[in-house]
């Protein structure tokens, strides 16, 4: 495991770069592609029980506990983005639109859909 110091300079697109490419390797070697070969049903599922884990672990468990489930949730976002065909980008983009209003005229507006 690194050290929070050598990672300093690692971001989101970091990741998303090495999940493309970790997409590219073979199954047996990478757990991401054989998380992709599963299909995104499966890849949302893993990204629902990250979620769980991520809750439970910001009320029941230690500061340490619920950084590692929020690297876990997002590693988990970043893969059903990859298997949607989905750039990180894309979804700055949409987070970039909502703050023209307020988080709850925003979400009032998405109430319909």
């Amino acid at each position: 495991m690194l050290s929070s110091a050598g990672m300093s300079d690692f971001s989101l697109y970091d990741l998303e770069k090495r999940i493309g490419e970790r997409a590219n390797a073979a199954a047996d070697v990478s757990y991401t592609r054989k998380l992709l070969d599963r299909g995104v049903a499966h890849c949302a599922k893993k990204l629902g029980e990250e979620a769980v884990e991520l809750a439970l672990a910001a009320v029941a468990e230690s500061r340490e506990r619920t950084i590692e489930e929020a690297a876990d949730l997002v590693y988990h976002l970043l893969v059903v983005l990859k298997a949607r065909g989905v750039g990180l980008s894309e979804v700055e983009a949409a987070l970039g639109a909502r703050t023209v209003q307020s988080g709850l005229a925003e979400k009032a507006s998405r109430k319909s859909g």
